[in-house]
């Protein structure tokens, strides 16, 4: 599929593989917006780190894999009181000390803002001045004083019922009509402040910059916890109405968004179009259901089954009547997430998955030294006859997944499984959507997949 052609271009850091950071170099037009992906581990990235190795690099992340199942898992409401001693909005999500950084300006005149960027959940929030409480950041503290475009939010928009619960306060200004929000993540992170409405303005290298009027955000006033010195808060992605996916595609035609992830070895950039520019179809686009399920914020698919070669295995546990393995039994039982490395799965059904391919593979089983992966091989070459592994999803959508999509080389001497068991959530991860197209339409309630050679996309 070709990519619109735009006037501008925006620079910006997006979380779309390998649990990553990504440059996004942006191409707005009337069709949508297209950009450049660049992997957080490459030379070109700002968080490039020389002195670390491509498998310290992986270990890294998937070890993030494991750590982020904990961000699809809803924590306990605690209640709000009016002074906002706590906090009574829950998160989704455990922010990672900057891994994703989206760079963005907010207000008018524009001010530089640098997001943690997150697919799992929706809030857009920054820190601002006064601030009360507040972790150390590199970037100057957003005074929305000095914004001629910032206005304050009341209880009674519908913005604010969006969120799950809203307070009327005096956090700040003594405005007993502004709507206040609060997160509390789950390691104990937090963001309070106003919800209010401002121009996000994206940056361009032909002088013409690209902005979007009132877009809801939090103006946080406390804040703290495990956030990086070189954020200034968080900005998400997910598929709430609160999220900047959905702001942002409902201004560029009707809620699609695409992405074509490069393998990890690839030093080029990955692509990511919004709008008509992300419409995903043609030959060889197979496309599946999403299901609609509470929270809105996270893309949830049906998962039937996975064929090792020929040998089709049904998607289910072999504990039915444990409460948490059920997850293989319903619709939508499984997340796509691209910010996920690894691929979970419920422990009964990844064991049937590993059995099948000890018997496929004919190489000598070894143990992942760092736990984390559970099927490993001995063996210095790359082939190692991997079969075809096919992810058959509903309504049809079966997606074949090569080696690179499923075993990644771990030692000089070992390659091992990139699937993992969880009894808590599945999750789709990036790993297997390399070198596809992935669409998502939000207004047919739809993904589609597309074999792809993303260096050339």
């Amino acid at each position: 599929m070709a990519l619109a052609a735009a006037p501008t271009s925006t620079k910006l850091y997006f979380p779309l593989a390998l649990l990553a950071c990504f440059i996004l170099l942006a191409q707005a037009s009337s069709h949508g917006f297209t950009a450049d992906l660049i992997h957080r581990d490459s030379p070109l990235s700002p968080l490039y780190n020389s002195s670390m190795s491509h498998l310290d690099r992986l270990h890294n992340a998937f070890r993030r894999s494991v750590t982020r199942v904990h961000h699809f898992i809803k924590p306990t409401m605690t209640s709000l009181s009016s002074s906002l001693a706590a906090p009574n909005i829950q998160s989704i999500i455990i922010p990672s000390a900057g891994e994703y950084l989206m760079n963005v300006s907010i207000g008018t005149p524009p001010v530089e803002v640098l997001g943690i960027a997150d697919t799992g959940s929706d809030l857009i929030w920054t820190q601002c001045k006064p601030c009360k409480q507040c972790f150390n950041q590199n970037p100057p503290l957003f005074d929305p004083k000095k914004s001629s475009t910032y206005h304050s939010i009341p209880c009674q928009s519908s913005s604010c019922t969006y969120l799950e619960e809203a307070a009327c306060g005096t956090l700040i200004n003594g405005d007993h009509d502004t709507c206040e929000y609060s997160y509390r993540y789950g390691d104990r992170s937090f963001t309070r402040g106003t919800l209010a409405l401002e121009t996000l303005t994206f940056g361009s290298t032909s002088g013409r910059p690209t902005s979007l009027p009132k877009v809801v955000f939090g103006c946080g006033h406390e804040n703290g916890g495990t956030f990086d010195e070189s954020g200034s808060g968080l900005i998400g992605l997910g598929g709430g109405p609160l999220s900047l996916i959905s702001q942002l595609t409902k201004l560029t035609n009707g809620g699609k968004f695409s992405y074509c992830l490069l393998p990890t070895a690839n030093t080029a950039a990955s692509k990511i179009s919004f709008g008509s520019a992300g419409i995903v179809s043609g030959s060889g686009a197979v496309s599946t259901p999403l299901v609609a399920k509470n929270p809105d914020t996270f893309y949830y698919l049906t998962l039937e089954a996975i064929s090792v070669g020929e040998k089709r295995l049904a998607y289910k546990t072999k504990s039915p009547d444990c409460e948490k393995a059920a997850v293989a039994a319903n619709e939508g039982n499984i997340i796509i997430d691209s910010g996920t490395t690894l691929t979970l799965l419920p422990p009964g059904f990844h064991d049937d998955l590993v059995s099948a391919l000890e018997t496929a593979i004919n190489a000598e089983r070894v143990s992942d030294p760092r736990g984390i992966l559970s099927l490993c091989f001995k063996s210095k070459s790359d082939d190692i006859g991997v079969p075809v592994i096919t992810v058959h999803f509903s309504g049809g959508a079966d997606v074949k997944l090569q080696a690179l999509n499923t075993f990644a080389r771990m030692d000089d001497d070992m390659i091992c499984f990139t699937m993992i068991p969880s009894s808590d959530v599945a999750i789709f991860g990036n790993l297997a959507q390399m070198n596809f197209l992935v669409g998502y339409d939000l207004e047919e309630r739809s993904v589609s997949f597309k074999p792809t050679d993303c260096t050339k996309h």
